[in-house]
């Protein structure tokens, strides 16, 4: 006796196949957004707010020195910062900005900019240092 066809079997496959197809391609869209939500955008995140930590830390030592600075003569503070943020290095400038002053803290992937308060009309700063280390801040009225 011969059975009649039937088409369940082939639907019901096919339908598993759509479904897992579907399924593969919202789980490649996950995975591809969530290293970004749940890695990159929290590192970066950290990055700032260190780097904006780190140079409002070197604006409070610049300005002290300067405040404390003798009208002849000279000063020296030794301060220490982190050696790196998230295992990268970084680079800390004081430079001029039209009639301010700002510090500049940056690696290769982020770059954070701070003014320096209280003294940046009245004396000139300028200087680099990376981190890590003792770094000195020198301050010598003889403009030497």
């Amino acid at each position: 006796m011969k059975r009649p066809c039937s088409s369940d079997g082939v639907a019901t496959l096919i339908g598993y196949i759509i479904i897992t197809g579907v399924l593969m391609v919202l789980l490649v869209m996950v995975m591809i957004t969530s290293n970004y939500a749940l890695m990159e955008r929290p590192a970066e995140r950290f990055t700032y707010h260190s780097f904006v930590d780190i140079g409002n830390g070197m604006s409070v030592r610049v300005v002290d020195v300067y405040t404390i600075a003798p009208v002849n003569g000279s000063i020296v503070s030794e301060f220490d910062i982190p050696e790196d943020v998230l295992g990268a290095g970084y680079r800390i400038t004081v430079r001029r900005a039209d009639s301010d002053q700002e510090i500049e803290v940056k690696n290769e992937r982020s770059e954070t900019v701070i003014s320096l308060a209280g003294i940046g009309a009245t004396r000139a700063v300028v200087g680099s240092t990376t981190g890590g280390g003792w770094n000195r801040i020198i301050y010598d009225s003889g403009g030497v």
